[in-house]
């Protein structure tokens, strides 16, 4: 799998289907620094930000030969959190619904969209992971996760879909 052995790797899908279990699974095997983009979206109404936060901080900064470093969300006080840096020599997968974008893609070494589950599966999954407050903010989640596929077709621009079998 080329995947293996990018040194920038993109992953994509809609929440609940999969992406960072399989995320998480090949940064163990490949020994690659994770950044979950859940970690850095600026509460319920944030994709679009946090896909314009790691574009700049991260990827055009790894582009530019920066220092490349992310900045958390702080969920229970709904307020921006610790910077955090990464390693600019160590392989880097960004996981998270946002992650790929043309622009994104451009700067990056391999792209993979994930749908391991069906919709009614991946909703089960994402409340039984995040609980009641994900449960009523689903559609409104729902809503930046459809525009950002319009906007920017992830799974048409990934090199490699995953799906179930």
């Amino acid at each position: 799998m080329r995947s293996a052995d990018a040194r920038i790797t993109l992953i994509d899908g809609r929440s609940g289907s999969g992406k960072t279990t399989y995320a998480t699974a090949l940064a163990r095997r490949t020994g690659a620094q994770l950044l979950s983009l859940d970690d850095v979206y600026p509460g319920w109404d944030g994709l679009e930000a946090a896909e314009a936060h790691v574009l700049e901080h991260v990827l055009r900064a790894l582009a530019a030969g920066r220092p490349p470093r992310w900045r958390s969300w702080n969920w229970v006080d709904a307020r921006p959190g610790a910077w955090h840096d990464l390693d600019p020599h160590r392989a880097l997968i960004i996981e998270g619904c946002g992650a790929i974008s043309s622009a994104a893609r451009a700067l990056a070494d391999h792209a993979i969209w994930v749908e391991l589950a069906d919709d009614v599966e991946r909703r089960r999954r994402a409340i039984a992971r995040d609980g009641e407050a994900f449960a009523r903010q689903w559609e409104r989640w729902a809503r930046q996760e459809e525009w950002h596929a319009l906007r920017h077709d992830p799974r048409g621009t990934a090199d490699e879909v995953v799906t179930p079998g």
